[in-house]
Parts: structure tokens; sequence; C-alpha cells
């Protein structure tokens, strides 16, 4: 007789039934993962999503905080080679944007690197991807809402001469009591999310038109006040500086695979969703990259330490009024406000496919007929990620994320390696470059991003992985559809 109040991985297996190592590594067929596509609990979501779209919330969750933001924090660390970690940082996305193109196209599905994971490495790889991905899309929302809420209070300066106090706008941390700017803004992302994906697009491609615009004013007049002498000690710290800054700015393009989670409601997913991935990439590359150089031609990098609202404080300084700070900062609270809203849509498809498999509750994966999204998990993700908004400081947030995704990137990388290895003739609308070489290079790029960061945030990845494993034993397990399936 079984005994029933073991834990499911402790349990003796039926006669015929696969052994505990099995379970671990079983996949789910490509075929079944496409098939399920839009399949959710009480009904389906829609197909409304073109390739335009899709590059929007690519963008959109890419080019935000990380530059209008992050940059702030990352000069200190590199000085004027900051560019070069932009740079670096952008090689460690280029090569693993090729893989997720790859697979995107193949496998159009909502769970992202989780799904690819699945199909080619088995569930318990699969779960950590996806354990990865709450990190990364969850606390990147969090992140991002605290950066919001410092352009917020320059543009509130600017305009009406007040800004919200400390207590009410920064975390416990950081001499506050709650950053409520983070928690609201988070907030308004679900409000939106909950109409429908075809109407957040619509909104966000607005957004991303306004941040593009913001970035090129910030260009336009920062390069008034370049000053080459600022680049006379390209490398004050070393190349450990630039490294440092290229592990942190990272986070400056996580969500550039965003796309890749709308592939259960885009229109032809196989074809746009590579493009639009590439594409996003590529644009988002080119902003930072001259953003940065102006940045700190414009500014000693030894002014950045401590910085608020960066941009926006360089171009009050290079003309001497406050109008053009304030107008950039307008625009920032416009443009961040999108990476919300995208990274937020993000993270709630992710959960949505591991809900469908089993992983995860079912309220993840119940869909609204009348809207044809997740709203009870919509409305679950956003409240805890404003929870997070409202209490974290930003450099903590900043560094989780960016090993969550870092790890996830890597598998994604290795996921390439395999399917071509086990589905050789399985049809690719892309394909990475030079065989595996670039798989393996993303993989390389991505370790070495990961190792540069410190030991706390190895200790709270650590510890994030140990929960994961946890839940996933005492519940995904024994709970997984594929589980039920062999019973």
């Amino acid at each position: 007789m079984l005994d029933q109040g073991a834990p499911p991985q402790n349990r003796p297996s039926p006669p015929g039934a696969p052994g505990f190592g099995a379970r671990l590594m079983r996949r789910k067929p490509v075929e079944l993962l496409v098939a399920e596509g839009g399949q959710g609990e009480g009904g389906s979501l829609r197909r409304s999503l073109g390739m335009w779209q899709l590059t929007m919330i690519s963008i959109g969750a890419t080019l935000g905080t990380g530059i209008f933001v992050v940059l702030g924090e990352s000069v200190p660390k590199a000085g004027p080679a900051v560019t070069l970690s932009f740079v670096l940082a952008g090689l460690t996305a280029l090569f693993s944007a090729l893989s997720y193109a790859e697979l995107a196209g193949s496998i159009p599905v909502a769970g992202s690197s989780y799904s690819y994971a699945y199909a080619t490495m088995g569930e318990l790889v699969a779960w950590v991807c996806g354990w990865c991905l709450v990190l990364e899309y969850g606390v990147s929302v969090a992140a991002v809402a605290v950066g919001w809420g410092e352009y917020l209070n320059e543009l509130l300066d600017g305009t009406i001469g007040v800004t919200i106090p400390d207590v009410l706008s920064s975390a416990p941390g950081e001499g506050g009591f709650i950053n409520l700017p983070g928690l609201i803004v988070v907030l308004l992302a679900m409000v939106f999310l909950l109409g429908g994906a075809k109407e957040s697009a619509r909104a966000n491609t607005i957004m991303v038109v306004v941040k593009i615009a913001a970035l090129a004013l910030f260009c336009t007049i920062g390069f008034m006040g370049f000053k080459s002498g600022n680049y006379s000690d390209f490398m004050p710290l070393g190349t450990a500086g630039v490294s440092a800054a290229a592990a942190s700015l990272f986070f400056s393009y996580i969500g550039f695979d965003a796309a890749s989670t709308a592939g259960e409601e885009a229109k032809n997913p196989q074809r746009d969703l590579p493009r639009a991935i590439m594409l996003s990439l590529i644009i988002v590359t080119a902003l930072y990259v001259l953003v940065a150089a102006v940045a700190v031609g414009a500014w000693n990098w030894t002014d950045f330490e401590g910085s608020e609202a960066t941009l926006a404080a360089i171009m009050n300084d290079v003309t001497g009024q406050s109008v053009w700070g304030t107008i950039l900062a307008a625009g920032a609270v416009i443009s961040i406000a999108s990476v919300v809203l995208t990274v937020l849509y993000g993270q709630t498809r992710v959960l949505f496919a591991m809900s469908r498999d089993g992983l995860v509750p079912k309220a993840f994966g119940k869909v609204s007929k009348k809207t044809g999204t997740p709203r009870v998990n919509t409305v679950i993700v956003s409240l805890f990620c404003a929870a997070l908004a409202s209490v974290i400081p930003l450099g903590k947030l900043v560094d989780a994320t960016s090993i969550g995704t870092l790890f996830a990137f890597g598998l994604v990388n290795i996921a390439v390696i395999v399917l071509r290895r086990t589905r050789p003739d399985m049809p690719r609308t892309f394909r990475v470059p030079l065989g595996w070489l670039f798989p393996v290079l993303g993989f390389g790029f991505c370790a070495y991003n990961m190792f540069s960061l410190d030991s706390i945030t190895w200790i709270v990845f650590g510890v994030w992985m140990a929960v994961g494993l946890v839940f996933y034993f005492l519940y995904g397990m024994s709970r997984s559809r594929l589980a039920s399936a062999e019973k």
C-alpha cells in the first residue's frame, strides 16, 4: 500500500510508473505546447497583435528605467567607460535574443523561456526557469515603479513647485515609510491590463513614441554641453568597474523577450515574434549607447554619484533653465509607466502558462470571456509587485532582477542547442547563425555577468531558488498535468 501521508517525491512509485528522476526530467512535447496555445480556464486569449505591436511591447518593456534611472547608479562604477558597459550588456542580450528569436518562431507560446525549457530540458529545469522569470518580471516591475517616482517628483517640482515628501516617496530603508508613487503606477498598469491585450498594446505604443522623443530631446540638448575633457580618464576603475556596471546595466535590457510572452496573442507568431525581438533590441541598444555617451560628455562622471532623475538634472545644468528638465521628466513619467505596463503583462502570461501546466494554482490560468485576459492572475501579480515597489529600495531590486534574468537567458541558449539535437527537422522560421557558436557565447556571457554581481545578490538568489524548489516538490510536482497523464 502507498504511504499517502508521505511527500510526493518520497512515495514509492507504482509498478510501471516512472521513477523520481524520470519525473523530474519529463518533457512536454512541442506539438502539445503549440496546440494548447491561448487556452485557459473558462476562456481563451485573443490573437490580436501584429508585428508592430509586438515590437512596441518589447521596446516598451525594455526602454525605460535602465537609461532614465539606473544610468546614474552605473556611471560611478565604470566612469566614462559606462558606454562599454552598455555594449557588453548589449552583447549578452544580443546572443540571448538570437536564441529567443529561434525558439519563439518554433514554439510560439505564452510561457517564453519557461515553455522552451519544458520542451527541451524537462519539468524541473522548466520550473526553475519559470521561477527565475517570476523574479525577473515581478521584481523588475517593482524596480521600474521605484524609478518612476523619482521622475514624478522632478515633474511636480518643475510644474507646481512641490514634491512628494520622502516619507511617502521612499522605501523604509531609505528614510521613508512607503513609496506611494511606485504603488500607484503599478495599480494604474493593472487597470490598463484588465481592459484587454489589444487596448493595452495601443496605450503602450503611444507611450513608446513619447519616450523615444524624450530621449532624442535629451541627446540634442545634452550635446550642447558636451566636454571632451570628461572622457580624458576613460576607464578610472579598470575593467572590473566596466564588468560590475555591465552586470547592473543588464537590467536595462530586460524586456526584449516580452514579445515572446505574447506568443498566444500574436496573429502570426512564427513570422512576427523573431522579427519583433531582434528589431526591438537593435533600436534599444543604439539609443542606450547614444544617450550614455552624451550624458557622460555633458557631466563629469564623479557628478553622477547620488543623483536622481539624472537626465533631467543634466538638461537643467546644460541649459541653466528648469523647463527642459521638466519636459524630459514628463516624458520619463509616461515612458517608464509603459515599462511597468508591458513587464507586468509578461509576468501574468508566464504564470498563465505555468498554471495551464498545473505547476501553479488554477486561479492564474482563468480567462475572462469578456476581455480575453487572465483577470485574477493580473490582480494578484499587480498587488504583489505594488507591495514590493512600495517598500524595497531600487538598488536591491535591480541586482535581484538582473541575476534572475541572466539565469533564465542562459537556459534559453542551452535550449536552442538541445532542441537542435533532439528535433533537428522541426520547422524554424529563424535560425541562430553559425551553428552552436552564438548560443554557447550567449551562455558564457550570461555566466560572466552573473559572477560579476555581489555576494548579497547571490544569497538573495539562493534563497529565492530554495523557496521555489520547496514549492515545486510540495505542490507542482504532483499536480503537474504531465504527472496526471502518467497515472
